[in-house]
């Protein structure tokens, strides 16, 4: 948890998930979520998820938009042996990346980011979110964030449905309309309680696909 000036900004990197891209290929991603009262975010409670591919380019961004002027904190290091069935390994990634979150939220320069907000308050790909910060897309930063909103989910089988519809994170797909991203129940409140509910819900950014 981070406080400026009497405002607060947490974040947590939890529920560490494997999606699979095809019979073969697979990749660990993690849940982010964000609860906050500064006035430098728009959307004061998001969730979405990213994978550790996400986190490199996130601190390359902002070491280059920084223009060096920002010694930035260091991710946790990329193992070449890193399996997705090591729950020692994966946790210790798990808390290697929210520490890189708090530490670079606690730098009034890298909050003015484009690209961290819609890192963190976004489902965009990378692709996607170059495009946005450079102003080369349809909807600005903003519309990309609070186009990713909540929507209940009733049955499995919607559940089901509309992660078929889903694209990799990692793609250039421009019909990618629901994201595969599990979040609290309690994150539609003010009090919330991210580690204490296993209610259910999804991230649908369909307003801002191209």
């Amino acid at each position: 948890m981070i406080e400026e000036s009497e405002q607060v900004i947490s974040v947590w990197v939890r529920d560490p998930r494997i999606q699979k891209n095809d019979f073969w290929h697979a990749y660990m991603d993690y849940e982010i979520c964000l609860h906050t009262d500064s006035v430098c975010f728009t959307k004061k409670i998001s969730s979405v998820r990213r994978r550790y591919s996400e986190f490199v380019w996130l601190r390359q961004k902002l070491q280059a938009n920084s223009m060096l002027m920002v010694q930035l904190p260091e991710l946790p290091p990329k193992n070449p042996f890193f399996s997705l069935n090591n729950a020692q390994q994966i946790t210790d990634r798990m808390k290697g990346l929210q520490k890189f979150l708090e530490q670079i939220l606690q730098n009034p320069l890298l909050l003015s980011d484009s690209c961290l907000h819609l890192f963190l308050q976004s489902q965009l790909s990378v692709s996607k979110m170059e495009a946005c910060a450079a102003g080369l897309t349809r909807y600005s930063v903003a519309q990309a964030v609070q186009g990713c909103g909540l929507r209940r989910f009733h049955s499995e089988e919607d559940l089901q449905k509309d992660h078929s519809m889903s694209c990799d994170s990692d793609s250039d797909c421009s019909e990618c309309k629901i994201s595969n991203v599990a979040i609290n129940k309690a994150e539609s409140t003010a009090s919330l309680d991210f580690m204490g509910t296993s209610q259910e819900e999804t991230l649908s950014c369909s307003s801002v696909s191209t």
